[in-house]
C-alpha cells in the first residue's frame, strides 16, 4: 500500500474511533453523573434516616465541686472533672479565642465545611499528617452525641447530624456545647474544669491570653502543656498561641496593640486531682447530708453531679480550728498510748449573726476515720445542758417548790447527794469528787457546775417543759434522753458539736433561733436551689437568752471555764460526762460560737470507753483540753479584732452585777445579798433548805441508764428508778 493508501486508511479508521470514543465518554459523563445522583439520593434518604440522638453519657457526666467561702476548690466528686456553666460566664473574648482557633467560619457555616474536610483530606493523603478539617458543631455533635470512633459511618453521621444541629440550635447554644465538653487535658473537660487545672481561676476571670493559649489546646492537649511537654512541644504549643491571637486580630476580634503587648500566659503546675482526704472528707460529708436531709436535693439529684457547692468555711479560721486541735490536743498525745487513742475530738464554729459555719473539725481525716466528730450525736453532752435548764426556768416564769421566783440570785443547796424533792422519780445526785456547797445562788451553781441544784432546778421549771425549751432551741425532737427524769438536767442526752453550736448561737443572737449551715449555695447550669433560712424568728426572749448569756460569763471568768478566757467577752459552760467518755466546752464571744467534744472511742470495737488518763491529765474535763482548744482557736479566729462586749438586757448575771450571798435562812420574798463561798462545805447547815432537805442519804445502787449511741454507751448516769426503792445516788456523776 502506497503512502496515500495508509494515510486513507488511518483517516478511515480514525473516523470509524471517534464516534466510539464519544460513546464511551458518554457513557462515563453518565456513569459519574448517576453515581453523583445516587449519592446525593442516598445522602438524602440518611438525612432524613438520622435522628439527632441524645447526648452520650461521658457528655453530660459531671463532677461535683466543692469550695471554700473565698471560691477556692478544695474538691471534685465523680468520675469526669467537668463542670458546665453557661456561655454567659465565658468572656466574649475567650469564646473569639476557640472561634479564631478551631473555625473561623463558625458564626457564618451551615455546621460543615467540605472545602476544609477536603483540605484536610488531602493533607493527610499526601503525608502532610493527620489533620481535623471539622467545624465548631461537628466537634460538638462528636463530644455530644457520638463517640471518638473514626470510622466512615461516624464520619457520615457526624455530618448529618452536624447540618441537622446547625438547623435546629443557635451558635451560642451550639458554641456552649462545645466549650463544656471539649477535654483539655489534665483531666479537665469543659472550659470551667480547665480554666481551674491550668490557671486556678473561675472561668469568668480569664484574660484573652489565657483564653488563647486554652484554645490552643484542644488540638493536641497532651503534646501542649507547656508545663509537661518536650522542648519541640512547647515550640508547638507558643506558634498555636501566636496563630490563635493572629486570627483574632485579623477578625478584628483583638485590638492590634493588645496583640504586640501580650505575653504568653504560663500556666500553673498540674496538680493531682483534688479529692476526699484529711478534713475535707468532713467538710464534704456535713454539706451532702445538709443538702439532701434539707429537701433541697434529692440523692438522685446529687449523684447526677454537675453541683457547684460553695461552703461556708472560712479558709482562715479552719486553719486556726485544725492549728488548735493540734497544738492543744494531739501533740500531747502518743501514737504508742492506748489510752490516749481512744481520743476523738470534734468540733464546729458557727457565725450567730448568720448561722455559717465558719470551721468544722471532724476527726484524724478521711480515710483514717470516717465518722464525723463534729455531726454526731451519739455522746452525752453531760453539763452543757445545764444553761438550757436555766433558760426554760427564765422564759417559763417558774418557781421554787417554796415559791420563789428563779433567777441568777435564787438560792438553792448544793449540798452533794441531796433528794430532789418534788419529782416522782426518786434522784439524788452527787457532784464532782462529792463536794458539797452548801446554800448557793444559780449563778455559783452554774460557774461550778453544781449537779444538786439543776437536777432540783429542772424539777421545778418541770421536766416537760426543760424538754420543749430543748427543742425550741434546736435540739431535735427525737433525741434519747430527753425524758431521762431529773437526770436530764445533767445531760444524759446525746447532741452533737454542730447541734450544741446552734443552740447557743441561738442564745448569742438574743433568743433569735440560728440553725447552723454549711452550705452557702448549690448551683448546676446557673440555677440555685433554695436553701432554708438559717436565721429564724424569736423563740425565747431577749430576756431571757441575754440573763443565760450573763451568767455564763461567770463560768469562765471564775468557775469551771477559765482556760477559755480571751480579750472579747466569752460565755460559756464546760461538760463532762458520766465515766468520762465525754467532754466538753460549747461557748461564744459576741459573734463567733464554738462546740468543742471530746469522745472516747474504742479505736477496734468503736465502743464509747473511759478518756481518763488521756495526754497524761487523769480524769479528763471539759475545762482542760476541750476548753484549751477552744480558748487557743478563738484566739487565732479573732486576732486583729476588736475586742466586744455582749450587748445585754437584762439586770442578772455575773456580766451585769456583782455574785450575792444568801442568808442563813432566806425567806421568799428575801433578796440574798453579799458574795457566797465557793469552799465545800465540811458540813451543811442544820436549818432545812426551802428546797428541801441539806443532809446527805445513804447511798444505793444506780440502775442502768443507756446514753443514745449507735455503739455501746454508758450506764450508771443516774437514770429513773421506781417509786418506793429510795433516792438514786448518781456516782461521781455529770461534772462541769
Amino acid at each position: 500500500m502506497g503512502s496515500r493508501g495508509k494515510a486513507r486508511a488511518r483517516t478511515e479508521a480514525k473516523e470509524i474511533g471517534t464516534p466510539r470514543r464519544r460513546r464511551w465518554l458518554r457513557r462515563l459523563l453518565g456513569t459519574t453523573l448517576g453515581v453523583i445522583l445516587l449519592g446525593m439520593a442516598g445522602f438524602i434518604a440518611l438525612y432524613f434516616m438520622v435522628d439527632v440522638p441524645s447526648a452520650n453519657a461521658q457528655a453530660t457526666a459531671q463532677a461535683n465541686v466543692y469550695k471554700t467561702a473565698d471560691g477556692k476548690v478544695i474538691a471534685r466528686t465523680g468520675d469526669v472533672n467537668r463542670e458546665i456553666v453557661p456561655l454567659s460566664q465565658v468572656p466574649v473574648a475567650v469564646q473569639h479565642a476557640f472561634v479564631a482557633a478551631e473555625n473561623k467560619t463558625f458564626y457564618t457555616d451551615g455546621g460543615v465545611d467540605l472545602r476544609g474536610m477536603a483540605r484536610a483530606a488531602y493533607d493527610t493523603l499526601t503525608g502532610k499528617g493527620l489533620q481535623g478539617g471539622s467545624t465548631i458543631t461537628q466537634q460538638y455533635v462528636k463530644n455530644y452525641y457520638l463517640d471518638q470512633n473514626q470510622t466512615v459511618t461516624r464520619k457520615v453521621k457526624e455530618l448529618i447530624i452536624s447540618l441537622k444541629v446547625d438547623q435546629e440550635k443557635s451558635k451560642e447554644e451550639i458554641l456552649d456545647g462545645y466549650l463544656n465538653t471539649a477535654y483539655f487535658g489534665r483531666g479537665a473537660y469543659g472550659i470551667q474544669a480547665a480554666s481551674q487545672a491550668y490557671y486556678g481561676v473561675d472561668v469568668s476571670k480569664l484574660s484573652p491570653e489565657q483564653g488563647a493559649y486554652l484554645a490552643a489546646l484542644v488540638q493536641a492537649p497532651s503534646q501542649y502543656d507547656v508545663s509537661t511537654a518536650t522542648a519541640a512541644g512547647k515550640q508547638l504549643a507558643l506558634a498555636r498561641w501566636n496563630y490563635v491571637l493572629d486570627n483574632m486580630v485579623g477578625m478584628h476580634w483583638l485590638d492590634p496593640a493588645q496583640r504586640r503587648t501580650a505575653v504568653f500566659p504560663q500556666p500553673v503546675s498540674p496538680k493531682g486531682a483534688a479529692g476526699v482526704t484529711g478534713q475535707t472528707g468532713y467538710l464534704i460529708d456535713a454539706a451532702d447530708r445538709q443538702l439532701t436531709s434539707s429537701g433541697a436535693l434529692t440523692d438522685g439529684q446529687l449523684a447526677a453531679g454537675g453541683w457547684t457547692i460553695t461552703l461556708t468555711i472560712d479558709p482562715a479560721k479552719q486553719k486556726a480550728l485544725e492549728n488548735a486541735v493540734r497544738t492543744q490536743l494531739t501533740d500531747n498525745l502518743s501514737s504508742s498510748s492506748s489510752i490516749d487513742q481512744r481520743v476523738q475530738p470534734g468540733a464546729v464554729s458557727v457565725d450567730p449573726k448568720t448561722g455559717d459555719v465558719v470551721a468544722l473539725y471532724g476527726g484524724a481525716g478521711y480515710p483514717q476515720h470516717y465518722t464525723d466528730n463534729a455531726t454526731r450525736d451519739d455522746y452525752q453532752v453531760a453539763s452543757t445542758f445545764k444553761p438550757i435548764v436555766f433558760a426554760s426556768a427564765l422564759e417559763n416564769n417558774s418557781t421554787t417548790q417554796d415559791g420563789r421566783t428563779i433567777g441568777a440570785d435564787t438560792i438553792y443547796d448544793g449540798t452533794s447527794g441531796r433528794p430532789v424533792q418534788g419529782s416522782v422519780t426518786p434522784f439524788a445526785p452527787p457532784n464532782e469528787d462529792d463536794r458539797s456547797y452548801g446554800k448557793i445562788t444559780v449563778q455559783t451553781a452554774m460557774d461550778n457546775s453544781v449537779n444538786s441544784v439543776f437536777a432540783q432546778l429542772a424539777v421545778d421549771v418541770g421536766l416537760d417543759k426543760v424538754a420543749q425549751t430543748a427543742q425550741t432551741l434546736g435540739m431535735p425532737s427525737d433525741t434519747k434522753g430527753l425524758n431521762d427524769g431529773p437526770a436530764v438536767a445533767l445531760g444524759t442526752m446525746g447532741a452533737s458539736p454542730m447541734t450544741m453550736a446552734g443552740i447557743y448561737a441561738t442564745i448569742d443572737h438574743h433568743g433569735q433561733k440560728v440553725t447552723p449551715s454549711i452550705v452557702k449555695s448549690a448551683v448546676r447550669g446557673g440555677e440555685a436551689v433554695t436553701l432554708p433560712d438559717t436565721i429564724g424568728n424569736q423563740v425565747i426572749s431577749r430576756s431571757t437568752a441575754d440573763t443565760v448569756t450573763s451568767v455564763l460569763t461567770g463560768v469562765v471568768n471564775s468557775g469551771t471555764g477559765t482556760a477559755a478566757e480571751q480579750a472579747s467577752q466569752v460565755a460559756g459552760k464546760t461538760g463532762t460526762s458520766d465515766d468520762n467518755k465525754s467532754a466538753w466546752f460549747t461557748g461564744y464571744t459576741p459573734d463567733l460560737v464554738t462546740s468543742v467534744g471530746l469522745f472516747g472511742q474504742d479505736p477496734k470495737t468503736g465502743a464509747q470507753v473511759s478518756l481518763t488518763g488521756a495526754g497524761g491529765v487523769g480524769r479528763v474535763n471539759g475545762g482542760g483540753f476541750p476548753a484549751q482548744i477552744w480558748g487557743a482557736y478563738t484566739k487565732a479566729a479573732l486576732s486583729g479584732e476588736s475586742p466586744l462586749q455582749f450587748d445585754l438586757q437584762t439586770n442578772q448575771g455575773a456580766a451585769v452585777q456583782p455574785q450575792t450571798t444568801p442568808s442563813s435562812t432566806p425567806s421568799a420574798t428575801q433578796s440574798p445579798s453579799g458574795t457566797p463561798s465557793t469552799t465545800p462545805s465540811q458540813s451543811p447547815a442544820p436549818t432545812p433548805s426551802t428546797t428541801g432537805p441539806a443532809t446527805t442519804p445513804p447511798a444505793v445502787p444506780t440502775p442502768t441508764v443507756t446514753a443514745p449511741s449507735a455503739t455501746p454507751t454508758d450506764t450508771g448516769t443516774g437514770g429513773a428508778t421506781p417509786p418506793g426503792s429510795g433516792p438514786t445516788r448518781f456516782p461521781r456523776g455529770q461534772t462541769g
